[in-house]
């Protein structure tokens, strides 16, 4: 882990959903010491006013492995900060970035700082899904057979606990999501509840679509690459206030010891 005094280091910076007030303290402080910022332009520019006057590098998606040795090279003698959307760790820049440090054999100082993942932003807009175990699934079959991905649907369906379905429908594949529902659905009933969550607590957030598995093909055209859809597990319910439908509330278990 890097010191706050050390002259050079790489510290791999998840932005969470973008906006400065839900990022932590350390990653703020993380883009604050660095002399360069390097990341894909999408989620450099809501930390504009972070970053200014700071070497900043830009790249774009699927420039994922030029972007972590650029940020390796410079880590040999300066302070760099790689951002990444969400947690760097979830789906995001560390991985990468890890295994190419490890592989060059090059000795830096690195640190993982932790952000705010597109599974907790959504599900904070919509009550407590995930009050217990919950799994999170990623759709695009860019770096993973779709026959994997099918696989680790079952997987995680067959134990009826809440699923969270990342990157779950684009124009290249508009049909894995849709696969996704076949596989929920040989073990969940049809009165599960299911989130629609577009760019949650991001610019241009749209209001949560609550449905259920039945009828989710009547809001296919609401999901895209900026949505996280969360299916709910098998002791989910929607959950109320008066007669306005708030959320998705999964029960931890506290109604079997505790009368309330």
């Amino acid at each position: 882990m890097p010191a706050e005094d050390t002259k050079n280091g790489l510290w791999i910076v998840g932005c969470g959903p973008g906006k400065q007030e839900y990022m932590t303290g350390r990653a703020i402080a993380a883009l604050a010491g660095a002399e360069y910022i390097i990341g894909n332009d999408s989620y450099l520019v809501p930390l504009a006013p972070l970053i200014a006057g700071k070497n900043v590098i830009k790249s774009s998606m699927g420039k994922e492995v030029e972007r972590a040795k650029k940020a390796i090279e410079l880590a040999a003698s300066h302070r760099v900060a790689i951002v990444s959307g969400g947690d760097a760790g979830v789906y995001g820049m560390a991985g990468i970035v890890l295994e190419v440090l490890e592989h060059s054999g090059a000795e830096v100082p690195v640190e993982v700082v932790p952000g705010v993942t597109a599974a907790q932003a959504a599900a904070s807009l919509i009550g407590s899904p995930f009050s217990g175990d919950y799994a999170t699934i990623s759709l695009s079959d860019l770096l993973t057979p779709l026959e994997v991905i099918e696989k680790r649907l079952d997987a995680v369906f067959s134990v009826g606990i809440p699923v969270v379905l990342y990157n779950p429908r684009s124009n290249g594949r508009p049909h894995n999501f849709a696969l996704a529902i076949e596989h929920a659905r040989k073990f969940y009933p049809a009165t599960v509840p299911v989130a629609i969550v577009k760019n949650a607590l991001r610019e241009g957030q749209a209001d949560p679509v609550i449905t259920t598995l039945g009828e989710i093909e009547r809001s296919i055209d609401l999901i895209d690459m900026h949505t996280t859809v969360i299916i709910g597990g098998l002791e989910s319910r929607i959950w109320r206030m008066g007669d306005h439908v708030r959320g998705i509330i999964t029960p931890r278990g506290y109604q079997r010891k505790y009368v309330y």
